[in-house]
């Protein structure tokens, strides 16, 4: 089976954003997408090119185009929340982003009515149903296919970086789960989501993509979400291990890591090096510790099982980049990632909120339509 990939002439940037929409009354989800997208779309219609219904009625989802710098997409995101947030307000819906909404019950959701989902929900049935869950996709661009199943592997070494800087989730139906990032257990339950596997090469992606669809385990190469894949169309390697992020600064952090990282890596290729292949073991201890910890992780390094404070890895990771970031123009956003972790993730600051609000999570959901609102200001 060939895959065509259409290759990035640099690594180009692009960002989704998966919002939640919330009544400002009860503070729970709302399906008010249909209303929103119908509001904002130039005919009507609801189709609109930077806005899509996801799976829940209660969420929305907004893309960038194809940016050449984080701060570019960061623009273009805020100006398609900006189109949200006059209708949302008219109709008391709050927006938000969190890897998990704190308090609704995934089984009062409405799905999105398209055949698509539909057949989700048919094959993964409660697994597929349950997915009450949102987060931030980061595509960075790649300039062969050759290129992308090795950046795809090398990334996986620093999958805990990205997914304790985002952990956004601890709560699920009213109840902390005692974890930083729950969304990242609940999505991995589908057979085709969660870790990928390590493959050798192009080719061997494209054999193993004709295996599932031939067996009918996929009938597209649309339906394998894993934490890090990459995606023919847009010439990219997606990042899809983040945790919904509530606030541009955190989304302006995770793309200067990204985009740095891929261009790294890209360059290294073209320089003759074979990239870095974490064991698998490895990289699956190390998403757990991230999921459970988040950002009071440590993280095995190397397959001697040495350890190191996951804050401490991103520091220095953060200050071996910034030569490169000021060649991207996105050093002021990496530089930004010691803050953050100063402040802590938001499921640290969900978690404060709810301790000073006698264990009551409307506050929680307060605060995720405030950050968003006006930024975390790092």
């Amino acid at each position: 089976m060939h895959i065509d990939f259409s290759p990035s002439p640099r690594t180009s940037l692009g960002v989704e954003w998966e919002l939640e929409l919330v009544d400002l009354d009860t503070r729970e989800l709302t399906g008010a997408s249909d209303a929103l997208l119908a509001a904002i779309s130039p005919e009507g219609d609801g189709e609109h090119p930077k806005a899509k219904h996801e799976l829940l009625q209660s969420c929305v989802e907004v893309i960038t185009g194809v940016c050449t710098t984080v701060a570019e997409a960061r623009a273009d995101l805020a100006g398609t929340v900006g189109e949200l947030q006059g209708p949302a307000a008219e109709r008391n819906v709050g927006l938000m982003c969190s890897g998990t909404h704190p308090m609704t019950d995934w089984s009062t959701q409405r799905v999105t009515d398209t055949e698509r989902y539909h057949q989700l929900i048919e094959r993964n049935q409660w697994l597929a149903r349950q997915l009450q869950i949102f987060g931030v996709h980061v595509h960075c661009g790649v300039r062969a296919p050759e290129k992308a199943i090795p950046i795809v592997n090398a990334l996986l070494g620093y999958l805990p970086h990205f997914l304790s800087l985002s952990a956004s989730s601890p709560y699920w139906i009213g109840s902390d789960t005692g974890l930083a990032s729950y969304r990242s257990k609940v999505f991995e339950a589908l057979p085709t989501a969660g870790l990928p596997y390590q493959l050798g090469g192009w080719e061997e992606f494209e054999k193993y993509m004709d295996i599932l669809i031939h067996s009918h385990a996929i009938e597209s190469i649309r339906e394998v979400w894993w934490d890090i894949r990459p995606h023919p169309n847009f010439g990219t390697v997606e990042l899809r291990i983040c945790d919904g992020l509530p606030s541009l600064d955190e989304i302006s952090c995770v793309a200067a890591l990204a985009q740095c990282l891929v261009e790294r890596f890209d360059h290294q290729l073209d320089d003759g090096y074979t990239l870095p292949e974490p064991r698998p073991w490895l990289v699956r201890e190390n998403k757990w510790r991230a999921a459970r910890y988040g950002l009071d992780a440590e993280i095995v390094v190397d397959n001697t099982g040495r350890v190191q404070p996951v804050t401490e890895a991103i520091t220095n990771l953060v200050e071996d980049l910034l030569p490169l970031a000021r060649r991207l123009d996105c050093a002021a956003e990496l530089e930004l990632i010691p803050k953050l972790i100063e402040r802590g993730a938001s499921y640290q600051r969900q978690r404060a909120c709810a301790a000073a609000h006698e264990g009551k999570l409307e506050p929680v959901v307060d605060l995720l339509i405030g950050e968003m609102r006006d930024g975390l200001n790092l």
